[in-house]
């Protein structure tokens, strides 16, 4: 296969249509190939168990960034979806950062095209903008501060009472926040396709099962979800709280790929993933952005180096003074 048609097969499908390695030979590959090209793999908590089994590190988008800007990999691998791999350019524009699937999107980025959001904030001058940190980088570059979800009560508590905020993409993190600060904020009204089709019906009838189970869920869950929650928190937070809480049993309405990291802290307790409006193929709310990472597509992205995640210079240099400013912030 000439190289061209390798890096079109990569680019457009995420994968290319020649065997590869299976099973545990599979996984001694990628590690091979890891130390081989002097790379990192990350894998945000909402990957499949062997994708978070196989990485460096797993995490929340931003902590992992944050972890390979410190390391001396040449090359940042992210399992993930394609703003967490924009985000890890950022922070590290001298390495070279790779998305084994270019498809891997997300639905609250999308909900936020930089050019409709730009003519959003002409319209409403005067206000300082916080982005949550899952937009693109072109909509990081026309932020003021950059915001997660476990820190962003935080920093919008930290600017002057008087002012005003716009604040983008999520409108249920946006109400959350607006709601346990007071502060005058104007939301875009953006969301994450997981997090608002779950049903609440549905998770009260398992809680009647479960008279004992706590409801966790993160706050990027619609308003009827959250105010029965017994705990709201990031994904870290989430898998934190389970760890430490003495609880037994949990409803966890968050993707549920954040389960296998709490199966392995704690195996005994049970974790029950929140379940979805409609149920079809899978009785929980998954993200098929996030599952579009396997082993195999991670394999042939660290043989080829590609796809590789390239942004504008200029670009980098906006978007990265709203994120020092949120680490200022928060540090």
């Amino acid at each position: 296969m000439k190289m061209k048609n390798v890096e079109k097969d990569i680019v457009e499908k995420g994968y290319i249509d020649r065997p590869v390695p299976e099973g545990d030979e599979l996984v001694k590959a990628i590690k091979e190939l890891k130390e081989e090209k002097n790379a990192v793999i990350l894998a945000h908590y909402y990957q499949r168990p062997e994708v978070q089994d196989i990485a460096d590190h797993t995490g929340d988008s931003l902590a992992l960034s944050q972890l390979a800007a410190q390391t001396d990999a040449d090359i940042i691998l992210f399992a993930g979806v394609h703003f967490m791999a924009e985000t890890a350019k950022i922070l590290s524009p001298e390495k070279k950062v790779l998305l084994p699937d270019l498809n891997a999107g997300c639905s609250m980025a999308d909900s936020c095209p930089a050019d409709a959001f730009r003519e959003f904030i002409e319209k409403n001058p005067g206000r300082t903008v916080i982005t949550y940190v899952n937009t693109t980088a072109e909509v990081k570059a026309l932020s003021d501060i950059v915001c997660t979800s476990s820190n962003a009560v935080k920093v919008v508590g930290s600017l002057p009472e008087n002012k005003k905020i716009i604040f983008a993409p999520d409108r249920n993190l946006g109400e959350y926040v607006r709601k346990r600060t007071g502060r005058d904020m104007l939301l875009w009204n953006g969301s994450c396709h997981v997090h608002v089709r779950f049903s609440v019906n549905r998770l009260l009838e398992i809680k009647k099962e479960y008279p004992e189970a706590k409801i966790i869920a993160h706050p990027e869950c619609e308003s009827e979800i959250r105010e029965i929650a017994d705990y709201l928190g990031s994904t870290a937070q989430l898998i934190g709280y389970t760890r430490k809480d003495a609880g037994k049993v949990y409803i966890v309405a968050t993707e549920p790929g954040v389960i296998h990291e709490m199966k392995k802290n704690d195996p005994d307790k049970t974790y029950i993933p929140a379940p979805p409006l409609e149920m079809n193929k899978c009785a929980c709310s998954e993200c098929e952005y996030m599952k579009m990472i396997t082993l195999e597509k991670i394999y042939n992205t660290l043989k080829y180096e590609l796809p590789e995640i390239k942004l504008e210079e200029e670009i980098i240099k906006k978007a990265l003074i709203p994120v020092k400013r949120m680490l200022e912030i928060t540090s």
